[in-house]
């Protein structure tokens, strides 16, 4: 075992050692390669040894480099060392983090995480939180407490009778509403087509003047964060709106919800400590290792009535039950991660990453002006979208800046434009990959112009 690890560990350094020196993209060779698995099972038992050197010899090379400092795809953060250290040790303790008396240690560490992420995001401090896999799970968790409470108030028993039968629940959403939104509508049973869509402005924020009256059981979704331009909903006005009427308000901020853990981009998310629940994604902004996410809910009762197991499952302790709050009973030990992260950053160390990155989109936004390309967002927070001239050529430089192996950034089609999307969400990324990155896409459009 003991020589297993250490080649574990060793293969494990040299790939994140060696990340800045290979292409961010893997090789069309790395790909082909992949075709060795397509093999039949084996019939007799293999030494581990040459198991775990097949996969790093065929799933190395044939990696995205995410963990890397030029990788701005997707919005996804790389993995702080003490997470990735945290990550592998609790790999080996091996726990079922569902409740305390399977693992007290990994129930305690999360405990710990969880009261340090409200504080750092200037969340009520009573809320309940569970980790889950993601945003998109988060948003389920939420929602599925939201709609326990909205049909409570109407009479009805969602956990206990369904929907069959249920009085109906009026959604709103915004025009530029995430997918992973609609997806957890859609596990809900309330449905990816049945919502109110509210007109956006020019940065994907929704309009208050289009905001409808609502009556009855209702639950409004607000962004912190367009996944394209980055810009919040104006949430302190729109949650007063939404709370009079007596809907329930859930912001989606993936990633957004992070600026309120930084200074200066605090104003941001004014008015979000007034809603019923937020989701948030760890292996974002916090920069652990996937996958980390978590749902936040005012009122905990809400989330344990839509979450919990009824019966007696396991033999109950006074100890806060984290399967109370998840739609999982096993699950990982997501919490050791995000403690880990917390406690190398500290509160400083926290802001500044955040900040980091929103100055790295603002340097990426001044060189791509400056190289007479057109930025189409208000860079308020680490998005940027860029046009390279019409869809086309701005398709072809994606394509080449993608092949050239510098640096990777994805495209997107946001309010009738075709455009490079790039999120600065990693840790690592300094000013020179910035300066080293614009380069690339500057040579990557130039190729391709005309």
């Amino acid at each position: 075992m003991r020589d297993l690890l250490t080649a574990a560990a060793d293969r494990a350094i040299r790939y994140l050692e060696t990340l800045d020196e290979r292409s961010v993209a893997p090789t069309p060779q790395a790909i082909a390669a992949l075709s060795q698995l397509d093999e039949p099972l084996p019939e007799k038992p293999e030494d581990p040894a040459a198991v775990l050197a097949r996969l790093d010899d065929i799933g190395s090379p044939a990696t995205m480099a995410m963990a890397g400092r030029r990788f701005f795809g997707w919005v996804i953060g790389g993995s702080l060392p003490a997470t990735v250290a945290a990550n592998w040790l609790a790999t080996a303790w091996d726990q079922n983090a569902a409740g305390f008396q399977p693992s007290p240690a990994t129930a305690a560490f999360e405990n710990t995480a969880l009261r340090w992420i409200l504080e750092a995001v200037d969340l009520p401090r009573d809320c309940a939180v569970g980790f889950v896999t993601g945003a998109t799970m988060a948003n389920f968790t939420c929602l599925a407490a939201a709609r326990q409470v909205v049909l409570r108030k109407a009479g009805w028993d969602v956990e206990a009778n369904g929907l069959f039968g249920a009085p109906p629940i009026t959604v709103v959403v915004g025009e530029e509403v995430h997918v992973s939104v609609l997806k957890a509508l859609g596990l809900l049973g309330l449905g990816r087509n049945r919502v109110l869509r509210v007109p956006v402005d020019g940065q994907g924020r929704m309009r208050v003047d289009h905001f409808p009256k609502l009556a009855g059981p209702a639950i409004v979704c607000l962004q912190a964060g367009n996944v394209n331009s980055g810009a919040f909903d104006p949430v302190a006005k729109l949650i007063p709106m939404a709370r009079g009427a007596g809907a329930w308000v859930h912001i989606d901020g993936a990633f957004g919800l992070w600026a309120a853990a930084a200074p200066v981009r605090k104003h941001l998310a004014a008015g979000i400590d007034q809603a019923d629940s937020w989701a948030t994604d760890a292996h974002k902004w916090l920069n652990v290792p996937y996958d980390s996410g978590l749902a936040i809910v005012r009122n905990g009762q809400a989330l344990k009535a839509a979450m919990a197991v009824t019966a007696a499952y396991l033999s109950e302790s006074a100890e806060r039950k984290p399967n109370d709050y998840t739609p999982e009973l096993s699950r990982r030990a997501r919490g050791v991660d995000a403690w880990a992260a917390l406690k190398s950053l500290g509160r400083s160390g926290l802001a500044d990453m955040i900040e980091r990155c929103c100055r790295h989109a603002e340097r990426f936004a001044a060189g791509l002006r400056a190289a007479g390309f057109e930025v189409l967002n208000d860079v308020v927070l680490n998005q940027v979208l860029v046009s390279f001239g019409d869809p086309e050529k701005t398709r072809r430089a994606i394509a080449a800046l993608q092949a050239d192996g510098t640096c990777f950034c994805g495209g997107t089609e946001w309010q009738g434009r075709t455009a490079m999307r790039i999120s600065v969400s990693s840790w690592a990324t300094t000013e020179a990959d910035v300066d080293r990155s614009v380069q690339a896409m500057v040579r990557a459009a130039g190729r391709n112009a005309g």
